[in-house]
């Protein structure tokens, strides 16, 4: 299998991709909410908010992370995360024009 040419891509088209990768899995956008809900949260928290095993929730937490959704602030031994309000901005003004798009009337279909 060959790697992605994720380079003939706009920049627009590849951050849409990853936005939407992030977004494809049901605990990730519990979490998000979660997080909007209360405005912080420690991981153990989210363990028993959501009903996963712990090692599940990091691993969807480091997906947020590495994407810069939400950030975290470690406050000894747990790790306080909430939603990164900046790169939240960005990316719903990367995502907004492209789901705000109408179909107009054709033939097709």
């Amino acid at each position: 299998m060959g790697l992605a040419k994720t380079e003939m891509f706009t920049e627009d088209q590849n951050a849409i991709a990853l936005f939407a990768k992030v977004f494809g899995h049901p605990a990730r956008v519990s979490i998000l909410q979660h997080l909007f809900k209360i405005n912080s949260c420690v991981c153990g928290d989210l363990v028993n908010e959501i009903g996963l095993a712990q090692p599940t929730i990091s691993q969807h937490l480091k997906e947020l992370k590495n994407l810069g959704l939400i950030k975290g602030n470690v406050e000894g031994t747990s790790v306080c995360y909430c939603i990164d309000v900046e790169n939240w901005t960005q990316m719903k003004k990367i995502m907004y024009p492209f789901l705000d798009q109408d179909i107009s009337k054709s033939d097709c279909c």
